[in-house]
C-alpha cells in the first residue's frame, strides 16, 4: 500500500534544489505526481504530491527534514482524500493594479462557495503606457448548486468597482 504526501519547500533560489528533492523521493522509492514551483523575490517555493510505499514514508520525511541543511525548509503533510471530479471554470482578470482586487474577488467567490483550485497572479507593465497592470488566471471549482452564469454575474458586479475585466470559462 501507498501514501500520497503534499511537501511544501521554501528556501533561498539556486541550482540543485529540484534535484536534491527529486533525488529523496526516488530513493524512498516514490514517485512525484505533481507539483507547482516558482522562483519569486530571491526564493524558490512549491508544493508537490509524491506517492510513497507506506514503509517508507517515515523515513522520507525524515531525510526531507535535512533539506535545512541546503537552506530548503520542507514541510510533509499526508494527502486528504480525493474527491469525484467536478467540472472545472477559468477565471481570467486584468486590470489596473491596486491593493484590494484579490480580497474583492475572493469574497465573492467564497459567499458562493466556490474553491479555489489554482491561482497564479501577476504584476505586469501595460505595453503603452508602461502603467502597472495586475493579472489573475484561476482555476475554480463551482459547488453543483451554483451556475456558471450566477457566478459570472456577481464577479461583473465586482469587476465594475474594481475597474478590471473579468473572462469566465470552462476550463
Amino acid at each position: 500500500m501507498s501514501q500520497n504526501l503534499i511537501l511544501t519547500v521554501i528556501g533561498d533560489d539556486k541550482p540543485g534544489l529540484v534535484e536534491a528533492l527529486s533525488q529523496s523521493v526516488t530513493a524512498h522509492q516514490g514517485n512525484w505526481l505533481e507539483s507547482r514551483m516558482s522562483h519569486m523575490a530571491g526564493k524558490f517555493a512549491g508544493i508537490v504530491r509524491v506517492e510513497v510505499p507506506d514503509g517508507e514514508a517515515n523515513a522520507l520525511r525524515h531525510e526531507l527534514e535535512r533539506m535545512a541543511e541546503l537552506g530548503l525548509k520542507v514541510s510533509v503533510e499526508g494527502a486528504g482524500a480525493v474527491s469525484e471530479p467536478v467540472p472545472a471554470v477559468r477565471l481570467e482578470l486584468v486590470g489596473s493594479d491596486h491593493p484590494g482586487i484579490v480580497r474583492d474577488i475572493s469574497q465573492v467567490l467564497h459567499q458562493r462557495g466556490v474553491n479555489v483550485e489554482e491561482l497564479n497572479t501577476a504584476c505586469v507593465d501595460a505595453p503603452m503606457s508602461g502603467e502597472a497592470l495586475f493579472q489573475a488566471s484561476a482555476r475554480l471549482r463551482l459547488p453543483s448548486d451554483v451556475s456558471m452564469d450566477a457566478l459570472r454575474d456577481d464577479l461583473e458586479q465586482v469587476a465594475q468597482s474594481l475597474m478590471v475585466e473579468i473572462k469566465l470559462d470552462d476550463d
